[in-house]
């Protein structure tokens, strides 16, 4: 049995594992919730304001440019 205070590594350590052995990224936990969801929500509803907010300027801008 090893002694736990050593500091050796061990060269096969630093060799990555296959990529059918790597375990999957975990999850973002937030609260004890699933947050991957709710940033997709989150996403959705920023880029929707975000292209409705350009429309609206875009918008005023020909208004304005029809008084000339």
């Amino acid at each position: 049995m090893a002694d736990p205070t050593t500091t050796e590594t061990v060269a096969a350590a630093a060799v990555p594992a296959p990529a059918a052995v790597r375990a999957k990224p975990a999850k973002t936990i937030d609260a004890g919730k699933q947050a991957n969801r709710r940033i997709g929500v989150r996403l959705v509803i920023y880029t929707v304001a975000t292209h409705a907010f350009a429309g609206f300027i875009l918008l005023l801008f020909e208004l304005g440019n029809r008084n000339k």
